[in-house]
């Protein structure tokens, strides 16, 4: 009871933003608004914020990264091999299978049901996050995309990484490493900023989920169960085959393996098809996450 208490304002928010847009009663302009000073203003500062007072000796650790992305690089693989067959044709469904929205949803979750000093661990994984993933599926793309696929090359990749949420988090470790105090008036400004950050993100990602519709398939389910449960699965064997990692930390890896498909995810489609299926993973998976994520937390006796 006391997990599913702390997520519901994580997905009422979510339903409330998706309300909003579903009724239209916030205009679309606003909403893009809204998502473009969430995440150019106050995810970075949420981000700067936290990985400043963190502590960093419990983030630099080589078993963290390799616990999440060893069973992420699996999963991306081994779908994307399976729908490549299947289709006979390259795809980024591997990607919607792998790639987990950590920041609209992750944040808010270990943030609520384990506290804030836990984010440190999140933190580590989203500096590789996009960085590994994306750079993973462009080289697929590379390899395989013929004519005019919607693929996108490494320089792209690259410049999506400089992004305000890796700048946030590089300059949050750039004060914590330097050990300069901010003056108090500041940091309280600083803290106001980031206390924003996660009621906004969940409603932008309500209102973005408004414009998404359904599409029932096998593929859908399959990539859906991939995400919700597979992947998970994997990063708890992972953690707990793999010495080195306590089970706070493994934990924190396994709800953000169990977090919904990043919405992301849709600047890699690769044709029509890929683009409904995907955007029907994003839409099932955000939904189902509010049943998963609360079986996840109770198995790993959170």
């Amino acid at each position: 009871m006391v997990v599913v208490n702390a997520l519901i304002p994580v997905f009422g928010l979510i339903l409330l933003g998706y309300v909003l847009g579903w009724r239209r009663w916030v205009p679309g302009d606003a909403g893009g608004s809204l998502n473009a000073v969430t995440f150019k203003l106050f995810m970075p500062v949420l981000l700067f914020s936290g990985l400043a007072k963190a502590d960093l000796g419990q983030a630099l650790s080589p078993v963290l990264v390799l616990v999440y992305f060893l069973p992420a690089l699996l999963v991306f693989g081994v779908i994307n091999l399976i729908m490549h067959r299947r289709l006979g044709r390259p795809t980024s469904m591997g990607l919607a299978a792998s790639y987990s929205n950590n920041v609209l949803v992750g944040i808010p979750v270990v943030t609520l049901v384990l506290g804030p000093e836990y984010l440190v661990y999140l933190f580590a994984i989203l500096v590789f996050h996009s960085l590994l993933l994306f750079t993973a599926q462009s080289l697929y793309n590379a390899f395989w995309a013929e004519g005019d696929g919607k693929g996108l090359d490494l320089r792209d990749t690259l410049k999506s990484l400089a992004n305000p949420l890796i700048i946030g988090l590089l300059l949050g470790a750039l004060l914590n490493l330097s050990g300069l105090q901010v003056p108090s008036s500041l940091w309280k400004a600083v803290e106001w900023l980031a206390a924003a950050a996660l009621p906004c993100a969940l409603l932008v990602l309500g209102l973005s989920l408004s414009h998404y519709r359904l599409h029932m398939s096998a593929s859908m389910g399959v990539l859906t169960l991939s995400k919700l449960v597979l992947f998970p699965l994997l990063v708890l064997l992972c953690g707990l085959a793999i010495p080195g990692l306590d089970s706070q930390a493994r934990t924190v890896l396994v709800i953000m393996a169990a977090c919904p498909t990043g919405v992301n995810v849709l600047a890699f489609y690769m044709g029509q098809e890929d683009s409904r299926i995907i955007s029907s993973v994003i839409f099932l998976s955000t939904l189902l996450s509010a049943v998963t994520l609360p079986l996840w937390l109770l198995l790993l006796g959170g």
